[in-house]
């Protein structure tokens, strides 16, 4: 009897001592991170949505170059491999294959367009390979699955406040809708939009529709015009949207009706692209070039310096990605694909230039929008 008693006091005592071996270990990874820690970036770089893709770019590369030289995550260090996926969803596809299977990333930013997410988020999915959208604010994308993450606030939790307060200060009470309806980010903004509208009280005067790579918006335009809106609202990309307003403006639609756009107005091209047509337009965004927010100041000061332009939206949740990203990895102590996803799921009230950010349940950010106003050709906050 003794002896068994013995035995069984030796068996529990090695479980406690194992016990304790693994506690210990848990505690200590987050300093024992080494090494080259892969991440893949898709953005586009050429093509349609090129206006876009360079600026996140540059942004992400900054981070990484920041996270670097910090010690941040002890003696690894980020090694980031950056993919132009054309503007394509086949070229997203592409990118994210070669990411994953030759490069063997271990989380993903990108793609820039919701459209490429829909078709190259499920291939990271599958891989069980977290992605971070940082630009995609289209319906949909973390529905994908449990991997799938975005720090760029979707269109239907922008807009709302886009109208709310544009409605109110601008007082207008009858508009005309001109949206893409070939692109899953133009169509999610155009559904955001109208439902904002609608419980807002609006009236919808007439909704018209293009396609991307359209030049000739006149017949829509001399429709809309027709009408006497108090305001157009648009849902499109950089490119068509310089398009819609240098001929609404040549067709005679006088400058007190104004523009109001989604997070495809947020890009100083937009500006360059119309010239003085762009003046006044109004745009929901995530993110302000003077915000008062943690390390924005520098993070602006620091772009202009190493790039010689001020950074945009786009570059700002790009910026803040790689931060989020490598944040989960020092959490977690671990480049494991599932430790990262497990930790970003976790972020609370993370200093961030975009503010203090979180992720939902639903893996959508938390944070508040802005909305921001186009004068002598710079964004400022609209009041």
């Amino acid at each position: 009897m003794k002896a068994r008693l013995f035995s069984f006091f030796v068996m529990i005592a090695l479980l406690l001592a194992s016990f304790g071996a693994v506690q210990v270990t848990s505690a200590t990874a987050g300093t024992d991170l080494t090494g080259e820690i892969p991440i893949g970036a898709v953005w586009s770089l050429t093509g349609d949505a090129a206006v876009y893709g360079p600026s996140q770019k540059n942004a992400s590369a900054m981070a990484v170059e920041e996270i670097n030289k910090s010690g941040m995550l002890g003696a690894a260090k980020i090694k980031l491999f950056t993919e132009d996926d054309r503007s394509t969803k086949e070229g997203a596809i592409t990118a994210f294959d070669k990411l994953l299977k030759k490069d063997k990333v271990v989380a993903i930013l990108g793609p820039t367009l919701s459209n490429s997410a829909k078709a190259s988020d499920p291939i990271a999915q599958a891989a069980k390979v977290p992605v971070l959208a940082v630009s995609n604010t289209a319906g949909g994308i973390v529905e994908i699955g449990d991997f799938i993450f975005r720090d760029s606030l979707p269109e239907m939790l922008v807009q709302p406040n886009t109208i709310r307060e544009t409605m109110r200060k601008l007082g207008y009470k009858k508009v005309a809708v001109l949206y893409g309806d070939d692109d899953v980010f133009t169509k999610g903004g155009y559904d955001a939009f109208k439902k904002a509208l609608n419980d807002e009280g609006v009236q919808i005067l007439t909704t018209e529709t293009f396609n991307k790579k359209d030049n000739d918006f006149s017949a829509q335009l001399t429709k809309i015009k027709g009408l006497k809106p108090d305001a157009i609202i648009v849902s499109a990309l950089a490119e068509e949207a310089a398009g819609i307003m240098s001929q609404g403006r040549q067709l005679g639609i006088p400058a007190s009706v104004r523009f109001i756009g989604g997070n495809g107005f947020n890009s100083p091209k937009l500006a360059q692209l119309a010239g003085p047509a762009a003046e006044d337009a109004i745009t929901g965004a995530a993110w302000l070039i003077s915000n008062d927010t943690p390390g924005n100041k520098v993070f602006v000061e620091a772009y202009n310096k190493q790039y010689g332009s001020n950074p945009d939206q786009f570059a700002a949740q790009a910026y803040t990605g790689v931060y989020i990203l490598a944040n989960a990895i020092k959490t977690a102590g671990s480049s494991s694909s599932t430790a990262i996803r497990d930790a970003m799921a976790n972020i609370k009230n993370l200093d961030t230039v975009l503010g203090k950010f979180s992720f939902d349940a639903q893996r959508n950010p938390v944070h508040s929008p802005v909305v921001q106003v186009i004068k002598n050709g710079k964004f400022e906050l609209f009041k």
